[in-house]
């Protein structure tokens, strides 16, 4: 909900400019997360335990962008991007299986799956400066900027989880065995907010007299601090890259 009250009031912020808006974007990106971080990293435990790929979180990132011009070579952009990513996976090493009137997690492969989804998302809301090294009146428009923004993001894992930190003995007559409860579970931190920053480059190819393709690259910085669910895990890695396709409609 948080999210959608601070959207709704960026656009009713932005619309009563929108008539002296010089530039209109709507843009795709393809996101690649850096997912990057040590041993207490939550990417890397969903990664190492899970069968979760580092690719299912690479995908769509859908923009819209306001961009108002200063002068020749200078403009400020107004945007907004949204990138939400959601898989389900089963851990690698463990089945489950109940004794008594629990649930325990076995080192094998022969019972049932212990299975969580795991969500990310972000909505970074960005002011930037764009510089345009050449203006806009030539046959191929090369720009380069950066920005500071609000980042909306979300982390959340529902289903089953593994307890790691309670081992059991399970008398086996093969042998002891060291096994794990199983918990369904609920961990989220949901809308926060944190402020992150970008840069970017790119060019605009005319494709008609008010219209311009956007090419571009961009990268994203923020480091997530959790607070709640995941508390005592490292900062959450953002951090990432896009490749941009737009369409800019020129006023």
């Amino acid at each position: 909900m948080k999210k959608i009250l601070i959207t709704l009031a960026l656009v009713l912020l932005i619309l009563p400019l929108a008539a002296s808006a010089n530039i209109f974007t709507i843009r795709y990106g393809y996101f690649v997360p850096r997912m990057s971080g040590g041993p207490d990293s939550l990417w890397n435990i969903e990664f190492e335990n899970m069968s979760f790929k580092k690719s299912a979180y690479q995908g769509g990132m859908l923009g819209l962008a306001y961009e108002f011009f200063m002068n020749r070579n200078l403009s400020l952009v107004l945007s907004v991007d949204f990138y939400n990513r959601q898989k389900g996976g089963w851990y690698l090493d463990y089945s489950k299986y109940q004794v008594d009137d629990m649930f325990f997690a076995f080192p094998d492969f022969f019972g049932g799956s212990i299975v969580h989804t795991f969500e990310v998302s972000q909505t970074p809301i960005s002011l930037s400066f764009k510089i345009t090294p050449l203006g806009r009146r030539v046959r191929f428009v090369p720009y380069f900027g950066g920005g500071v923004g609000l980042h909306l993001w979300t982390v959340r894992i529902q289903g089953e989880i593994i307890d790691f930190s309670d081992p059991w003995i399970y008398s086996d007559p093969g042998g002891d065995i060291t096994v794990y409860p199983v918990y369904y579970a609920l961990l989220e931190e949901q809308n926060r907010i944190s402020i992150g920053y970008n840069a970017f480059a790119g060019v605009m190819v005319p494709v008609g007299s008010r219209t311009t393709l956007d090419l571009g690259f961009r990268y994203n910085f923020l480091k997530a601090k959790f607070r709640d669910s995941f508390e005592g895990f490292e900062d959450f890695d953002f951090n990432g890259y896009s490749l941009v396709l737009g369409l800019n409609f020129w006023f």
